[in-house]
């Protein structure tokens, strides 16, 4: 098994209905503490209509405000809610604010909740318009840094004349933009893109006969494209090590209540989808299921999600448990 180089973890930037900013804020303070403990990056959701970040970039970079040295990252945008240009202004931005350590998750396709705010998004039909990846391909050209118009074309501002591209341009990023593939068609395109790739607990169940051996071939179908790119696990990992006995409980029976799914395919978003077992146990026991798992043994990067219903206080007992006591085991050392 090589080792685990690049340790990160993915929270879901939880807040409640009356009190935001405290959540928002909770969240702030787990990505400082995340950064404090070692862990090489920290990443959030971004959601819409629910109790979480609607704006990755606008979150991003109030936490590359807070922290110095952990990547930043994004999983995932649904850029069919985007404008492939402002939302390329706005994560370029927030690049340069962090001085380039953003780590960029997209997903293409018909996003959640179409049908409630996808009219308000586009002011209009959205149905009408272009959800695929050409959505994504014409972000990554902005950027990248086209140019706008032809060779002549140029831009007067107070003091400056120079050809138009978005700005601020922070030319790193294009090459820091992962996908979130869960198919063999979506492996394909990003490998074919050079886009690094993000992969979790579901899976399509098209891909093969049960979790393991479907996102095993989805390794190795990006592998023969990118060869080069960057690959991200996400595993749920709940240690109860340093837990109190009341917190052991309801981590047992969080677990419990989730294993059912993970007996057959399911149905999610239109999909037969695989989804992976939560490990939960003790340090001991979630290191030898991921010492068995034959996925881990194919990466170097390896990113704990966080449970959705659970508050900081736990966050941060995951987090500490898992660097002290299972990501030694893999290998992996703290820069």
């Amino acid at each position: 098994m090589p080792a685990i180089t690049t340790l990160a973890f993915l929270t879901p930037g939880n807040f409640e209905d009356d009190d935001p900013h405290a959540g928002l804020e909770d969240t702030l303070q787990l990505f400082e503490y995340g950064e404090a403990l070692g862990y090489d990056g920290a990443w959030i959701r971004q959601r819409h209509l629910e109790h979480g970040v609607g704006s990755a970039a606008v979150f991003l970079a109030a936490a590359g405000q807070r922290t110095r040295r952990v990547e930043l990252g994004t999983a995932v945008i649904p850029v069919g809610y985007e404008s492939p240009f402002r939302l390329a202004e706005d994560l370029s931005l927030s690049d340069v604010l962090s001085r380039g350590r953003l780590q960029v998750g997209f997903s293409a396709g018909t996003p959640p909740h179409a049908d409630l705010i996808g009219d308000l998004v586009f002011d209009g039909d959205w149905r009408q318009f272009d959800l695929s990846y050409g959505r994504l391909e014409r972000l990554l050209a902005n950027l990248r840094g086209d140019y706008l118009g032809d060779e002549d074309t140029v831009i007067h501002s107070p003091g400056n004349v120079q050809r138009p591209r978005l700005q601020p341009h922070s030319p790193g990023l294009v090459n820091r933009v992962w996908y979130g593939g869960g198919s063999l068609r979506s492996v394909r395109w990003a490998g074919q893109q050079g886009l690094n790739l993000l992969t979790g607990n579901i899976v399509s169940a098209d891909a093969g006969d049960t979790f393991l051996e479907a996102q095993l071939n989805l390794l190795d179908e990006y592998r023969t494209l990118a060869p080069a790119g960057r690959i991200a696990l996400g595993r749920v990992i709940v240690p109860l090590d340093s837990a109190s006995e009341a917190t052991r409980s309801r981590y047992r029976e969080y677990g419990a209540s989730r294993a059912g799914r993970t007996k057959a395919p399911v149905q999610f978003g239109g999909r037969r989808m695989h989804i992976a077992p939560d490990l939960v146990g003790t340090s001991s026991e979630i290191l030898e299921k991921l010492h068995a798992d034959p996925v881990l043994a194919r990466v170097s990067e390896l990113r704990l999600e966080l449970p959705y219903e659970f508050v900081r206080e736990d966050y941060e007992q995951i987090l500490r448990d898992t660097v002290e006591l299972i990501a030694p085991e893999l290998g992996w050392k703290a820069g």
